[in-house]
């Protein structure tokens, strides 16, 4: 089985409340059979606040992490990273199984 990378935004009060919105909208879409290579494989997330120089670049820094194996989101069976984009708002992304 194999690895893809995705990115995902949801809204939430909370970022509990937004990854759980994207894992249900993932299920919906792409059902419960598992290796989807979406946020649907993820049971947990870490948040990750971007230094100063990206803070206007998240979607940008999310994909810096990625392409860098950041250790926080590179595992495909790990947790999802979570960066805050605006006012509830969260972009979910990383490694997913396939």
């Amino acid at each position: 089985m194999g690895a893809e990378v995705f990115t995902t935004r949801a809204k939430g009060k909370t970022a509990q409340e937004a990854f759980r919105a994207a894992k249900s909208q993932a299920l919906y879409e792409y059902g419960h059979r598992g290796y989807t290579g979406t946020i649907a494989e993820k049971d947990e997330f870490v948040v990750i606040t971007p230094p100063k120089e990206w803070e206007l670049l998240p979607a940008k820094y999310a994909r810096e992490l990625l392409d860098n194996d950041d250790p926080r989101v590179c595992d495909k069976w790990g947790p999802a990273g979570a960066v805050k984009t605006g006012e509830d708002e969260w972009l979910f992304f990383g490694w997913a199984s396939s």
